[in-house]
């Protein structure tokens, strides 16, 4: 239900597109923020997402995958490690503090992190409307010709055909990635993308239809862990790995390496010439893009051999190898696999595909149709924005686009990842803050 105020009366500081974890960090920081000031200086916050409630990539919350960030890379330590939202104060009110600690490690159950979010994003409901699918921002014009605010149209979830219009004076978007799939791609029934991994595996398994075998399309953790949970699952299939390295490439998480993640590293990044943001993006491409964690490459390397030693190979690694066609036939996919360094090419009958194949920004122009056209863009036609996540507009807009995501042309790697999620929510209410106050003073 939608419990959100709107209409001309009401005009938001701030109104979020999206309401996964960066903006749920944002709501937080916003929400800490108003209890320890006065009345007039608190920030109207509100959000909308168009799923019915929250979530966060649940077609990938395998039962025993875990988190490849520390948990005190929340929504909040990394900002106020005192805050009442943390992972940790989520645990002692689960009663599992002790339990946790018990383990002696950093990564959470992804399940366990997903259920965080949701008990975060419970105590700040009353600044969320759910089912409510932003379908235009739309630039309001004062007397002056000047852009001081932005009408958000989103869907009516209690009335279908109607919208709703609010009002802000700043606007938000983090409306995560979407799947990336090859050109020509079709999805069915039978070519998923991993991020419906879950649930269609699990109507699947309920249906009884049998599945003989399955390919599975790309190089990263999400592949990786892909051909291994439908190797579980379904104990009688083949599983067929398919992907154009030799093998996966082990995520480089030491020590060193792992400073890119530091809040410190986004100032460093921003202030780079372009050739070094090139440069340091390709240096450490390793740390998170196609690359498998050390351990999950060594399980199924063991259990490749351990098929070998007993004489039934189910997990086949097809390496240096691509994927030329996908044909639907009947009660199968006929799907042709070229291996690379001789070209020869073999068809491969498949009741599955999975496209493992990563996601990409969403584009902006399309989300924001005519503000989009109010958005200064570099040489390389990227946007511009400032180091506080503020993009450049032009000259007569006073009115204020934010971003979470989207990002790592100016702030660099960590700009789709959880690691500076509760920094960032801070840096962004603060520079609303930072905004606002010389209106506050000469009022």
């Amino acid at each position: 239900m939608d419990t959100l105020q709107s209409g001309p009366d009401v005009i938001h500081d701030i109104l979020g597109i999206g309401f996964g974890p960066s903006n749920l960090a944002l709501a937080i920081a916003v929400e800490e923020h108003n209890a320890g000031v006065p009345a007039g200086e608190r920030l109207d916050a509100a959000f909308l997402e168009k799923q019915p409630h929250f979530g966060w990539h649940r077609g990938m919350l395998i039962d025993d995958a875990t988190m490849q960030v520390s948990f005190l890379k929340d929504l909040v330590t990394m900002r106020n490690p005192s805050s009442d939202y943390s992972f940790l104060c989520y645990l002692q009110e689960r009663g599992r503090l002790v339990d946790f600690l018990n383990q002696k490690t950093l990564f959470p159950l992804r399940v366990e992190f997903h259920d965080y979010f949701e008990w975060a994003a419970a105590r700040v409901r009353h600044l969320v409307a759910y089912a409510a699918e932003v379908v235009a921002v739309e630039p309001v014009e004062s007397e002056d010709g000047e852009i001081r605010w932005f009408d958000v149209v989103s869907r009516d979830p209690d009335h279908p055909g109607r919208t709703s219009v609010r009002r802000a004076r700043n606007v938000c978007v983090a409306t995560g990635l979407e799947p990336h799939l090859p050109p020509g791609t079709v999805l069915s029934d039978r070519v998923w993308h991993n991020s419906e991994l879950v649930l269609r595996v699990a109507e699947l398994a309920g249906s009884g239809a049998p599945v003989r075998r399955v390919l599975v399309l790309g190089a990263g953790q999400s592949a990786a862990e892909a051909v291994d949970y439908l190797h579980r699952t379904f104990a009688d299939a083949e599983v067929c790995a398919v992907f154009a390295k030799y093998g996966y490439t082990p995520a480089d998480d030491s020590p060193f390496a792992n400073r890119i993640f530091d809040p410190e590293a986004v100032d460093i990044y921003f202030n780079a010439p372009p050739v070094i943001k090139q440069s340091l993006f390709d240096y450490h491409r390793s740390t998170n893009y196609s690359v498998v964690d050390m351990d999950l490459i060594q399980s199924l390397y063991a259990t490749t051999y351990r098929e070998k030693v007993h004489g039934r190979e189910r997990l086949r690694m097809l390496n240096v190898s691509r994927i030329r066609e996908v044909r639907a036939v009947d009660d199968h996919l006929d799907v042709t696999v070229e291996f690379l360094p001789t070209g020869e090419r073999k068809v491969l009958s498949a009741d599955l595909l999975v496209h493992a194949t990563g996601y990409r920004p969403q584009d902006l122009g399309a989300l924001l149709g005519e503000a989009a056209k109010l958005c200064l863009r570099d040489d390389e036609d990227a946007v511009r924005v400032g180091r506080d996540h503020r993009v450049e507009v032009a000259p007569r807009v006073t009115a204020g686009i934010y971003l979470q995501g989207g990002t790592e042309h100016t702030h660099g790697i960590t700009s789709t990842l959880l690691s500076t999620t509760a920094v960032r929510a801070g840096e962004i209410r603060d520079s609303l803050l930072a905004r606002r106050a010389p209106v506050a003073t000469l009022a």
